[in-house]
């Protein structure tokens, strides 16, 4: 039989002890009687003391999940639907068979997520190696667009065991990504691994919970990538640069020629408004004022002040004033023309700065 320690036997003990040195000290009643209060005071918060170490000494502490990612490619980057595909391996180092990662796997922002391989080691401990085919939902940014930075975030918990049973630790040993692969028309900035806690304000319908909170242990990774921006701001914005400079030649006709300068002005308004609903085209939907709306917008602007410049040359001709009109026009065309390259170059300069 095993020895244990029992704190009501130590307490009846401690109580016959105490007693007895009671009888010997004090003979007198009421001696005692206030030595017997005083006695059971000190018994309560002993025992108050006990039970709480103890308690506090048994709480369960979770378990540690070692986890390590490797990315093989990423693919897809659709920005109208808010979407990409990632392929990656995923392993995890854990104890607690219970965990069950196979069955209870969660990639909370996926859209979809499917298990391409996996395979169990359970001879030292859990160890789980899995491929997975993620759709995942994101967020992009467009204000700076196209020379946009975004950040790709992928994050896995257990659906079935929250913070307090488990929690993850990043395995940071190597790389985390195939350097060999390329994300065309991006370049990876930084890669970092962390941990988290998820916080669910639901009890899920649990009626045993007191109030609606959950707390998940989350693994998470944040790849921060920068666009090569140099050969698609051109092939994006050249239509609307050739429709501004198609307005622009308006100043070398003379004013009298009403119906050519008229005529190439309003079939520049019309082509520059074309390629922004083309660009528009293949972006999500935007509350804030882009870089696109920046450019277009001062595109539309300035032929705007053509075609009015030239209604105004017009009115010269008319009133026999040729020489104002020439002159008007040459200092019009030299004007807008440096202020129109100016203000396009202090833009793009703070789309690229992130500014």
């Amino acid at each position: 039989m095993e020895n244990s320690f029992s704190p009501v036997a130590f307490g009846q003990m401690l109580s016959n002890l105490v007693f007895s040195y009671q009888l010997f000290i004090f003979p007198d009643h009421k001696a005692r009687y206030k030595m017997k209060g005083l006695y059971f005071s000190a018994l309560f918060i002993f025992c108050f003391l006990f039970f709480s170490h103890k308690s506090y000494a048994q709480k369960v502490h979770p378990d540690t999940v070692t986890t390590g990612i490797y990315i093989t490619s990423i693919h897809d980057i659709d920005f109208k639907q808010n979407e990409y595909t990632v392929n990656l391996w995923l392993w995890l180092k854990y104890k607690n068979k219970a965990f069950d990662f196979v069955q209870n796997l969660e990639v909370p922002q996926a859209k979809t997520f499917s298990k391409l391989y996996s395979t169990v080691d359970s001879s030292d401990g859990i160890y789980i190696l899995m491929k997975l085919q993620c759709v995942m939902k994101d967020s992009w940014k467009i204000s700076h667009f196209p020379f946009d930075r975004q950040t790709l975030r992928l994050s896995i918990e257990n659906s079935q065991f929250d913070s307090r049973a488990l929690v993850f630790l990043p395995d940071t040993l190597g790389k985390h990504f195939d350097p060999r692969f390329t994300l065309r028309g991006w370049a990876i900035d930084s890669f970092e691994l962390s941990t988290g806690i998820k916080a669910y304000e639901t009890a899920f319908g649990d009626p045993n919970l007191e109030k609606p909170h959950e707390e998940y242990s989350s693994f998470l990774v944040k790849i921060s990538i920068a666009r090569n921006a140099s050969e698609l701001f051109w092939k994006m914005f050249l239509g609307m640069y050739v429709a501004f400079l198609i307005s622009y030649i308006c100043f070398y006709i003379h004013a009298d020629n009403i119906d050519s300068r008229f005529g190439l002005s309003v079939g520049s308004l019309f082509a520059a408004i074309g390629n922004k609903y083309i660009i528009d085209s293949s972006l999500p939907e935007s509350t804030t004022f882009t870089l696109v709306d920046t450019l277009h917008g001062l595109t539309l602007f300035f032929i705007f002040i053509i075609v009015t410049s030239s209604a105004y040359a017009l009115k010269l001709v008319k009133e026999n004033k040729i020489k104002q009109s020439n002159r008007f026009d040459l200092i019009m065309a030299q004007l807008l023309l440096l202020i129109y390259i100016i203000l396009n170059i202090y833009f793009i300069s703070r789309a690229q700065m992130g500014a």
